[in-house]
């Protein structure tokens, strides 16, 4: 028995003391995330500097903290209707009798989070976890090691272990943590790994949500307004230096909008990001090193860069953004997810041709459409399958805590935010109350149909079809 063994089995003990928190209980634990952000958040704010390099304290605020306490206010409004037992319908031949679901807490959940939004995606799936009842054990990145460490650190002094845990490590300690027998396993990251912490959840049948990425197409509608599009797409694309798992990883438009479309999105990107201290960086050398190589490769294959900032400080980012525009079909840059700065443009002669390209890939964990053509908009959801979509815009799809976010195929499994986080989360025990007629036994439950068999019992299944 090694020691995340014990550690689990006393946060288990834990829970076990206490399996049905009350409201109060719940709503508190909630609060003290929101606090601990609150009075903490200029240190974060330094963390995440030393983290990325440059990480501008405003975007950090905008993307980081602005989503916690959404999440809290919105848990906080509806949890006490959340907990309530859902009444079911019954069929007739049950008379009198009542069902309904309640919905239990499961136990420790573990979460395994990443490094592009560190404190967001700790903490997003631990609201939902406290809100359902359960203890939380969070595994974070060891790629955002500085701002994993202080968040370890704060999680230490504003809670007790047994109620939220915090291991920080590296690769072998989230090897270990994915095997372990949680309740719920909750990881966001790369398929690549995602695929690893399956397999090793699988030992215990863990049930598990998986929040991935991928390719993430935007479409732009011969109806759009380019200079709307461009920007929405610049401002999706750079956001975090494109460190984002929903970002735009790739454009498709007609060949005559084409120039005018890249005009607008420099136009965009200049006026946006042109100031190097509120461009990020890279988490580490080994992330600039991928975006070079596969800046490299589609060069190599015969694709054209065209720079997305034209300005007098061009050249003191790490990594200047760019366009990519005849991109050959076997560019890694067009296989792989980019989570970078490079924008491939690629042709599409019609919304068909569009749609076909996308369902070449594997489903994507955001799709946008810019356009006013309904029919065509029409047409792109019913034919293509994607974890969300946002129209005319980049994003604020996964900012709306009514809407479930989550993926789809090799984008994910699971939803979370708002009450799909509850539910995710949550046991729902099916429970039936059997109860004769007018209280007696009367055609009560099970009993007209019990044994010895004959033309009763043929009779009922007859007025049964």
């Amino acid at each position: 028995m090694n020691r995340f063994t014990i550690q689990l089995e006393e946060i288990q003990a834990a829970y076990a003391a206490e399996p049905n928190p009350t409201l109060e209980v719940r709503l508190e634990r909630i609060g003290r995330i929101e606090k601990m952000i609150q009075a903490n958040e200029e240190k974060i704010c330094k963390a995440l500097v030393a983290d990325f390099g440059v990480r501008d304290s405003i975007e950090t605020r905008l993307v980081e903290f602005q989503g916690l306490y959404q999440a809290c206010r919105y848990t906080r409004k509806h949890l006490k209707e959340w907990m309530k037992p859902t009444q079911v319908e019954i069929p007739a031949y049950l008379g009198a009798s009542e069902a309904w679901i309640e919905h239990q807490s499961m136990g420790v959940v573990g979460i395994m989070s990443p490094w592009n939004y560190p404190v967001r995606l700790a903490l997003l799936p631990a609201i939902a976890a406290f809100a359902a009842g359960n203890r939380v054990w969070l595994k974070p990145s060891e790629r955002s090691s500085r701002t994993s460490g202080f968040l370890a650190n704060l999680i230490q002094e504003y809670f007790h272990p047994s109620e939220f845990c915090v291991t920080t490590g590296g690769v072998d300690v989230a090897e270990q943590f994915a095997a372990l027998p949680f309740a719920h396993l909750f990881f966001t990251g790369s398929e690549a790994i995602g695929k690893k912490v399956m397999r090793a959840a699988a030992e215990n049948l863990t049930p598990m949500t998986l929040e991935l990425g991928g390719k993430s197409p935007a479409v732009i509608d011969s109806s759009a307004k380019l200079k709307d599009a461009a920007g929405s797409i610049a401002y999706g694309k750079l956001l975090n230096s494109g460190q984002t798992c929903i970002a735009p990883d790739y454009v498709l438009i007609e060949q005559s909008l084409q120039e005018a479309f890249i005009q607008e999105l420099q136009s965009a990107a200049t006026k946006q990001f042109s100031n190097p201290k509120e461009f990020t960086g890279p988490i580490d050398d080994d992330q600039l090193q991928y975006w070079q190589h596969l800046l490299s490769d589609a060069l190599d294959r015969g694709a054209t860069a065209i720079p997305l900032i034209n300005d007098s400080s061009a050249g003191t980012r790490q990594f200047e953004p760019v366009a990519l525009i005849n991109v050959p079909q076997d560019a890694r840059v067009l296989h792989e997810e980019i989570f970078g700065p490079i924008l491939p443009i690629l042709p599409a002669a019609n919304t068909a041709a569009a749609i076909a390209f996308i369902n070449s890939k594997p489903h994507p964990l955001a799709l946008y459409w810019f356009g006013k053509d309904k029919k065509n908009l029409q047409q792109v959801l019913d034919q293509t399958r994607s974890g969300g979509v946002t129209i005319n815009d980049v994003f604020l799809h996964a900012a709306v805590e009514t809407l479930p976010f989550g993926g789809v195929g090799p984008s994910g499994m699971g939803k979370y935010h708002g009450k799909a986080g509850f539910n995710t989360f949550s046991y729902q025990k099916s429970i039936l109350e059997v109860k004769g007629i007018f209280g007696t036994n009367l055609l009560k439950g099970t009993k007209p149909a019990h044994p010895p068999y004959g033309k009763r019992i043929e009779g009922i299944l007859r007025r049964l079809k």
